[in-house]
């Protein structure tokens, strides 16, 4: 496994060769690709893929690029997503539009593989993603995400797909409140039609699992704000 393994690249452009091409140089890299040809199909891929970073292309059938980035800027779910401008334009009044919009970094084509693979990391280190081969640790709590394991003070413990990505957020967002809408957008993403009080049966859950160790006091909740997670107990 590489150091991107586990990272989900959506790749939007209307040109196969392209898209053949900079798929083939994602996947060596160790990156997992997603692949769209135009923004209808990007955004079918933004809500069942959770995508990390887009590669998108300016010029777009139908809705351009620049446009479809100022869109997802717009829209909550995706206002933070990071966004990589692919194009042939390298006039300087088209970079500063598409940064205008909120485009994290600009690529103009042709570009080498090593180019495009330095600024995906530059993008994704400034947006704070990490890869899926992180192991974070917490007072004897010890979370494998490349292995999906949970370890307590060395023993393995047992927890299901949506506790285990709930616990990874709140060890990773330790000590700040967070609603249940805010998990909802956090560990469930685009899956919208979830009710809020599913985060409460969850957290009883995860709780549930943690709590043959003491290790449930650190799920916290704030009455009338939502839920922390705490070292301090």
């Amino acid at each position: 496994m590489t150091e991107n393994s586990g990272l989900k690249i959506l790749l939007v452009e209307d040109e196969q060769a392209i898209r053949d091409m900079v798929s083939f140089t994602l996947v060596r890299a160790g990156f997992q690709v997603f692949e769209a040809e135009d923004t209808r199909v990007a955004l079918e891929m933004i809500s069942s893929a959770s995508p990390d970073l887009i590669l998108l292309d300016w010029m777009l059938p139908g809705i351009s690029g620049v446009d479809f980035a100022a869109r997802l800027r717009r829209e909550e779910p995706t206002s933070k997503l990071p966004i990589i401008m692919l194009t042939a334009r390298s006039e300087e009044e088209n970079k500063l539009r598409g940064f205008e919009v909120g485009t994290d970094d600009y690529i103009t084509k042709p570009f080498s593989t090593q180019e495009l693979i330095a600024r995906i990391k530059a993008v994704l280190r400034r947006a704070g993603v990490e890869s899926s081969e992180e192991v974070v640790e917490i007072d004897g709590l010890s979370l494998d995400t490349a292995g999906h394991r949970l370890n307590i003070n060395g023993g393995a413990v047992k927890l299901g797909p949506t506790e285990f990505r709930l616990l990874h957020f709140f060890m990773t967002h330790a000590e700040r409140v967070y609603s249940r809408d805010q998990l909802l957008d956090q560990v469930w993403g685009n899956q919208v039609y979830i009710e809020d009080r599913t985060v409460d049966v969850h957290i009883r859950r995860l709780r549930k699992a943690l709590a043959p160790f003491g290790y449930d006091r650190h799920v916290q909740t704030v009455r009338g704000s939502g839920y922390r997670f705490s070292r301090h107990v």
